[in-house]
């Protein structure tokens, strides 16, 4: 095997050729980065969180495959993924998630003790988060604190501690990974009962498209308390309400329960991110 045919299936196996899943980790974190700061986030500071959120969601991808792999070899989609396949060895894999973990971990040697000690849990719930799914009836309530788990460290790399406001925020992202993940359950829901993995949208059953859009109004109404006790202005209310428009499209998208059009909402999720994000920096920016 050739030096870049290795590189494309360690690109295959870390997701970096499929983005969406770094930006539903990236734009929470930096919902923390920015308030943390009071819109005014040190350039080192935007940096390190997210090279870190690149090289954590891609160590998560290879634990996720390690995890998966005799079970992948049952999905026609994830079959020829490089692990189940052979084409990448189950050790090599995991020297390949120690090494992008270790990168992110040398990342934040420069930052407090605090932070570093919270990369601790972070690094355990990114490496166990593939094992829920077999015993937790919603894994994607754990996905949620894994993926928001830069929120908290965001505001103790720039606070030295974490206010009530960080764990609002941590919960709110839990409710939004609930949704687009229950979205993307709903595409593999006949798979999932066959291999009997479980996920929420099977936990849901017949209330799957409820549950969803009453996790994205329990995610806004987090957001707006969370924008009350910071002081925000309208710019950022009116990012929540460009978020809620969006969920009203989603609710469209998934409402038949059509397969693809349940894969569209998951990723159109991108835009949800970017619309609080960018209420959270206009309103600053504005001030």
């Amino acid at each position: 095997m050739t030096l870049t045919e290795r590189l494309s299936l360690y690109l295959q196996l870390t997701r970096m050729n499929k983005p969406i899943g770094i930006l539903l980790l990236l734009w929470p974190t930096l919902w923390g980065v920015w308030i943390a700061a009071d819109g005014k986030p040190a350039w080192h500071i935007v940096l390190i969180f997210t090279l870190g959120t690149v090289l954590m969601r891609s160590a998560g991808c290879v634990i996720n495959d390690f995890a998966d792999q005799h079970i992948d070899l049952h999905v026609e989609r994830t079959r020829q993924r490089p692990i189940t396949s052979g084409r990448i060895g189950s050790a090599e894999s995991l020297w390949l998630a120690g090494f992008l973990a270790l990168a992110a971990f040398m990342l934040i040697l420069p930052l407090n003790t605090l932070t570093k000690l919270l990369s601790i849990p972070a690094v355990f719930l990114a490496a166990s988060y593939p094992y829920t799914k077999r015993f937790f009836v919603i894994p994607q309530a754990y996905l949620g604190i894994a993926f928001g788990f830069g929120i908290p460290m965001a505001f103790a790399a720039q606070l030295g501690s974490i206010p009530p406001v960080a764990w609002l925020l941590l919960a709110a992202n839990l409710f939004w990974a609930i949704a687009y993940d229950t979205e993307y359950a709903m595409v593999d829901r006949d798979c999932d009962t066959r291999l009997g993995i479980h996920s929420s949208a099977l936990f849901f059953g017949k209330y799957d498209v409820a549950a969803v859009m009453c996790c994205y109004a329990a995610t806004l109404l987090l957001l707006a308390i969370a924008g009350l006790m910071t002081g925000m202005g309208i710019a950022y209310f009116a990012g929540l309400i460009v978020a809620e428009g969006i969920t009203l499209h989603h609710y469209h998208l998934i409402k038949h329960r059509q397969r693809e059009a349940c894969f569209q909402a998951f990723l159109h999720n991108n835009w949800f991110g970017l619309a609080i994000f960018s209420g959270i920096a206009l309103d600053y920016l504005l001030r």
